[in-house]
């Protein structure tokens, strides 16, 4: 482990990954103040003229996991909580363009061309050089993957620098700083030996994706007002999880 790792710089093409279970404020559906304060900040950084992806999470309606647990069929499960992520798609799409004026475009994996567009490459870039913040919802658009994995597969396809991990916490801990109250922070840590502790940060087909495709992920505190601009301008915040290029496979 090395605290010391590679300084951080300023990104022009980000992909942002939020977790559903913010955009609920902790409880089923979506609480508005959450969203309108997600939205000032991703005008922040549009106004730099940063151009932005983003992947939600839809943890506040539904997880394929839990559901199975109850009985449910998974790959169902995950269908649902796919939708559930559409819906924070497009809360998120209102409070942009309608408070903010941003130009924005949902694209799913899913087609559902009444409320959003197909998820294609290369109009999704061609979307962000002109400007517009593009979400990408529905996940992969097949069970079994998360958002996760979305949020690095998407990331490297449309060629963003950096996957900005947006969590509940500061960065990557040595343990669960909610269980473990002395538990440190990593300010820079490799995805090997992310993989290797086995730290709960995202999941590890994530990781392994953004390992193998030298991805840096930089996971930090959404809660704070005005980290995203911090993190877009390489301030030194969070936690940057990067492979040096010895270690490339």
């Amino acid at each position: 482990m090395t605290d010391d790792g590679p300084a951080q710089r300023g990104y022009g093409r980000v992909l942002l990954k939020l977790g559903g279970e913010m955009f609920g404020g902790g409880a089923v559906g979506i609480d508005p103040e959450v969203v309108a304060t997600v939205a000032r900040q991703i005008g922040e950084i549009v106004a730099d003229g940063v151009e932005v992806a983003i992947v939600i999470g839809g943890g506040n309606f539904f997880r394929g996991a839990e559901l199975q647990q109850r009985g449910m069929d998974r790959a169902r499960g995950d269908y649902m909580a796919m939708l559930g992520t559409v819906m924070n798609c497009l809360a998120l799409q209102d409070f942009l363009e309608r408070e903010h004026g941003i130009d924005t475009r949902v694209m799913t994996a899913i087609t559902m061309g009444q409320v959003a567009e197909p998820y294609i490459p290369r109009r999704a870039s061609r979307h962000m050089e002109k400007g517009r913040v593009v979400i990408f919802g529905a996940g992969t658009g097949m069970p079994y993957f998360s958002t996760d994995t979305t949020a690095a597969q998407r990331a490297l396809e449309i060629g963003c620098e950096v996957v900005l991990m947006a969590k509940a916490v500061d960065g990557v801990y040595t343990a669960d700083p909610k269980t473990t109250p002395d538990a440190k922070l990593f300010e820079h840590i490799t995805h090997r030996e992310v993989l290797e502790r086995g730290l709960k940060v995202a999941d590890a087909t994530a990781f392994s994706l953004c390992m193998d495709n030298q991805m840096p992920i930089l996971v930090f505190n959404l809660l704070e007002e005005g980290n995203i601009a911090r993190a877009v301008g390489g301030e030194k915040i969070g936690t940057l999880v990067s492979t040096p290029a010895a270690e490339e496979l």
